[in-house]
């Protein structure tokens, strides 16, 4: 790579597409000796219907699940010699907060993010994350294929 990355983030769901554009994100901060963003935003969306059924205690789990997760993937990039680790867990649209908004409150410099493999009609109603930021990013934008 031409450029000299010096913030990367990459966003982190769990999913084997993330796993992949994690360890991408990894050896590119290795050779820029670049600070990892690793970031999973809990889409709101999934809380709207569940309102009235104490959502606010499934959100508490689901964002303890996601810290774990964050962390686990954060103490991985440590032993492969990442020295600059930054986590963020988020409530909010997966698309907006990886697409514009945590990249420009981290300076960001490098997107990674997973290919979706989300089908035709899947991304006609639901719509590609990767999509989205690869057209509105402030900045680089990497998609990992597995």
């Amino acid at each position: 790579m031409i450029d000299n990355y010096h913030k990367i983030l990459v966003g982190i769901d769990g999913s084997v597409e993330s796993t992949k554009a994690f360890d991408k994100a990894v050896a590119i901060a290795l050779r820029n000796d670049a600070e990892l963003i690793l970031v999973n935003v809990i889409d709101l969306r999934a809380y709207q219907s569940l309102a009235s059924y104490g959502s606010s205690v499934l959100a508490d789990d689901t964002q303890r699940g996601a810290e774990n997760l964050i962390n686990d993937f954060a103490e991985d990039a440590k032993v492969a010699g990442v020295t600059k680790i930054k986590t963020r867990v988020e409530f909010g649209s997966p698309k907006v907060m990886i697409g514009q908004t945590l990249p420009k409150e981290e300076e960001a410099d490098l997107i990674v993010l997973g290919a979706t493999g989300l089908s035709y009609v899947e991304r006609i109603f639901i719509g590609s994350v990767a999509q989205y930021i690869i057209s509105r990013a402030p900045c680089d934008a990497l998609i990992v294929r597995n």
